[in-house]
């Protein structure tokens, strides 16, 4: 299985209500193999407290496995070379199929979201990274540093070198 990065998603929605905008848009995006929802949990904390939880997922039950599988080895590997990438293996397919990926974030953020809002968790597979990763690979390239950026952190920066430019 080839995985591309994955990424921990977690947005938040005051009055405690999903949108159809968001499903068809993600929809869109898993059609044309942009994205793959590894595991996606929606929580909805209404005015008395109670908890609503739904979870999906573009994997197939053996999917599931496998993909633990993999996570589990890699962490084992970084933990404890071969002999941990294959106790990792094992471990990490086994709690795959023990309620998703996400559950434990799912029920966290329960517990931390105010009542009468809603938050949706996805681990999101960046298919679309896939080929640019593999042409990377084989023209000799190699990870220096990823990082996300995000419009607030160029107001950030802006207000940085207004400060830097204040003081000179």
């Amino acid at each position: 299985m080839t995985i591309g990065p994955v990424q921990l998603l977690i947005v938040g929605f005051a009055g405690g209500e999903f949108k159809g905008e968001i499903a068809s848009v993600l929809a869109d995006l898993r059609e044309r193999d942009v994205i793959r929802l590894i595991d996606m949990g929606f929580v909805r904390k209404d005015e008395d407290g109670l908890i609503t939880m739904i979870e999906h997922s573009d994997l197939s039950q053996d999917e599931t496995i496998e993909f633990g599988a993999t996570v589990g080895a890699l962490i084992g590997l970084g933990a404890a070379g071969e002999e941990g990438a294959e106790a990792g293996a094992i471990a990490g397919a086994e709690a795959a199929l023990d309620g998703g990926m996400i559950e434990d974030q799912v029920w966290y953020i329960a517990d931390e979201i105010p009542e009468g809002t809603a938050a949706a968790i996805a681990l999101i597979e960046h298919r679309w990274a896939i080929p640019l990763r593999s042409a990377i690979l084989d023209a000799g390239g190699f990870l220096v540093s990823d990082a996300w950026i995000h419009p607030t952190d160029l107001v950030a920066i802006g207000l940085l070198a207004s400060e830097e430019m204040a003081e000179s």
